[in-house]
């Protein structure tokens, strides 16, 4: 079999000719007039013999197995978004989904869609306390979620919801569950004109305070979706595509639900927990052949051996990318030592709604490096200035900014318009994110602004110092903070766990500083190193470099909400 020409193979050419009115050119549009999600994504896919593809394939923990075609998606969300209309929802009310990775949960979600609702998916994994910050903040109206969770996590605050109006539940039987009221409505339905700029899509992100932030997306961001999936995940018609992200982040929705069915692909969903042998056998056994992961779970890999990879085969994986944190140099290698081909890094953030730099499968890739802007996206590297902001000289460190008007970017923080205009300056979204470029336009992470360690004179990134830790063969995960030092500044600190088979001792340590040292310089390498058995993470797979620094001085910690279970 031939092997697949990549999408993007001439990065100038594409870029120069791309237009994003010619991206929107490739959607149909919704029949009744404007742009809708769930249009895109499964009724123009469930014509003729189209109908019959399967656009789900869900996997359980237990060894369950069901497949939805895109014929049987959209008949199915059609029941959903009736079943609505029947409960009295009106368009922008807000729908939750808190749920695991279940079929039910893709239904509701193009259902709600449909119905011009605002679709919010929350981990399943949250407490009490982020699910009513999440529903009160977002006023969600509709809530589809199963009886056991409903039990555990929203029973105890009900009360504090006076918006909720509507409990949905998956599984069991009664007059307010999803297969009751979806057995009850038509499976006709008409999506009506939705205008590009309908709200759609709103997601939750945590920050250094105690409120999470509410990112609101809307319908034209599929626009987005389809040329994003297209050039930085390579997807070709035939694909099996594999997200392992959760759907209660952006990436479990925007890559993991919309994207590959934009695109009329078969999409893998496995409702389990990371299991290195267990992902292999999938990756093998459902013939995957665009995979999207997350570094944490590809340093779990790492952690567990190289052999076990080498031990399958996989013969129609073609192309595996990752997102969440940046992806260290030994762990692009890794990729080519364990698949035969390295791992695709790239860049984006909630508030970006999709990818917007990345590493492409028919481009040279710099381990370490995010890539380069996607079509359609122009970036810079930007200082702010007391009139807006101004260029830094190339090589130099500064913000990452983003010109804009790409289609998926947010269009508001909810109820905080104010904290919604301070991310914007001279027409240019401020990332937060302290990056560099070299010569050839290939971005480099230093690291958040505020993970950004200044220690006698030198800005230092974090990302920087913990990839030359991952080099050293005992560490399999590292994170670096800046800690107050009287005559420096700040010195660096290392939290580091070890891989199996190395002891936390005092000869590990010297070893793993020795090596810091020679690699780094004595400068910037740290000053102190700590063993720990796991790092902080949120669900989404990010180190939470903040936590572990507000841990050590006793200060506030901040929103955690998105904290991974330990």
């Amino acid at each position: 079999m031939e092997p697949l020409a990549p999408n993007l193979l001439d990065y100038a050419a594409e870029r120069a000719r791309f237009s994003w009115a010619g991206a929107r050119a490739r959607l149909e549009g919704c029949p009744a007039g404007g742009l809708n999600i769930a249009h895109e994504a499964v009724d123009r896919h469930a014509r003729g013999a189209d109908a019959l593809r399967v656009a789900i394939r869900w996997r359980g923990a237990q060894g369950e197995r069901r497949d939805l075609s895109f014929g049987e998606l959209s008949l199915a969300s059609n029941r959903f978004a009736n079943a609505l209309l029947g409960l009295g929802l009106s368009p922008g009310d807000r729908v939750f989904m808190l749920l695991p990775r279940v079929p039910e949960l893709y239904i509701a979600v193009m259902g709600a869609l449909k119905a011009q609702a605002v679709i919010c998916s929350l981990f399943s994994a949250f407490g009490p306390d982020p699910i009513r910050q999440r529903l009160s903040l977002g006023g969600g109206r509709v809530l589809v979620t199963t009886a056991t969770l409903y039990a555990k996590k929203v029973a105890p605050i009900r009360a504090e919801l006076p918006e909720l109006q509507h409990v949905i539940f998956v599984g069991g039987e009664g007059p307010d569950h999803f297969d009751t009221l979806c057995a009850a409505a038509s499976d006709h339905y008409t999506i009506p004109a939705t205008p590009p700029d309908t709200p759609a899509l709103l997601h939750f992100t945590s920050g250094t305070t105690g409120k999470p932030k509410g990112a609101l997306h809307v319908h034209e961001a599929v626009v987005h979706h389809h040329a994003s999936a297209y050039y930085a995940l390579d997807l070709h018609p035939g694909d099996i595509f594999w997200c392992t992200a959760d759907p209660g982040w952006v990436t479990g929705t925007s890559y993991g639900i919309i994207a590959p069915l934009v695109h009329g692909i078969t999409s893998v969903v496995y409702d389990g927990d990371f299991d290195a042998v267990v992902w292999y056998r999938l990756l093998r056994e459902e013939s995957v052949s665009v995979w999207y992961t997350a570094p944490t779970a590809v340093r779990m890999m790492m952690r567990a051996g190289t052999e076990l990879a080498r031990e399958q085969a996989f013969p129609a994986l073609r192309f595996i990318a990752s997102v969440g944190e940046p992806l260290n140099p030994e762990a692009v290698r890794w990729g080519r030592e364990a698949f035969g081909f390295p791992i695709h890094d790239n860049w984006w953030q909630t508030e970006t709604g999709g990818i917007l730099v990345a590493n492409f499968a028919g481009a040279e890739i710099r381990p370490g490096s995010m890539g380069r802007p996607l079509p359609g996206i122009e970036a810079a590297v930007m200082r702010r200035t007391e009139s807006g902001v101004e260029p830094v000289a190339r090589g130099e460190q500064g913000e990452l900014a983003i010109r804009v008007g790409w289609p998926s970017m947010f269009r508001a923080y909810l109820g905080d318009p104010e904290r919604y205009a301070r991310c914007f300056a001279d027409d240019w979204y401020m990332s937060g994110d302290v990056v560099r470029v070299d010569d050839d336009g290939y971005y480099w992470f230093v690291g958040r602004a505020d993970d950004v360690i200044k220690t006698a004179g030198h800005l230092v990134g974090p990302f920087e110092v913990e990839s030359v830790l991952m080099e050293h063969p005992a560490v399999a995960e590292a994170a670096a903070v800046g800690l107050p030092d009287p005559l420096a500044g700040e010195t660096i600190k290392a939290y580091v766990a070890l891989k199996p088979g190395h002891p936390p001792d005092e000869a590990t340590r010297r070893s793993i500083l020795g090596h810091a040292r020679v690699r780094l310089g004595a400068a910037i390498a740290p000053r102190e190193i700590a063993f720990v058995p796991g790092l902080p993470k949120t669900r989404s797979g990010k180190i939470l470099r903040r936590l572990l620094r507000a841990r050590e001085l006793g200060l506030p910690e901040g929103d955690t909400s998105t904290l991974e279970a330990s």
